[in-house]
């Protein structure tokens, strides 16, 4: 019995979820060729964002991956968005001017974006794999 039928039988997950690590076990990780091709064969839109991306990660990214356990990868995405945001304060700061409302705007988005695309990898990888290292992008095709 494999580790993705393993964590099915105990039903410990939700539909979306099997069928996230079923997707997974099969075509390997986002930045595997068979997984795009995959994934461009899934037949509508909707079944296309079950498995690319988390809605709820979208909108609640850094509690939900603490809910999830996945607090490594959710404190090195923290630490990189404060990273950037820092130094972009700082060199506005050098030039005299105000921190701009759409770059504010840009990055939030961008950051809820980050964190819709590598939640169910990096679920997968921890729940399936055993698998939870620092780095939040692992197995992401970026």
């Amino acid at each position: 019995m494999s580790t993705t039928e393993q964590a099915q039988a105990s039903g410990k997950y939700s539909a979306k979820w099997q069928a996230r690590f079923n997707f997974f076990e099969t075509y390997g990780a986002p930045n595997d060729p068979r997984h795009k091709a995959a994934l461009k064969a899934l037949p509508g839109f909707k079944e296309k964002i079950l498995i690319n991306a988390n809605v709820i990660a979208f909108f609640f990214g850094p509690i939900y991956l603490f809910v999830l356990g996945l607090w490594k990868k959710n404190l090195a995405l923290l630490g990189i968005f404060l990273g950037i945001n820092i130094v972009l304060s700082v060199i506005f700061a050098i030039l005299g001017m105000e921190f701009p409302r759409a770059l504010s705007a840009g990055l939030n988005g961008a950051a809820s974006v980050m964190y819709a695309l590598a939640t169910n990898y990096a679920y997968y990888l921890k729940e399936v794999k055993g698998e939870q290292s620092w780095n939040p992008f692992q197995g992401m095709r970026f």
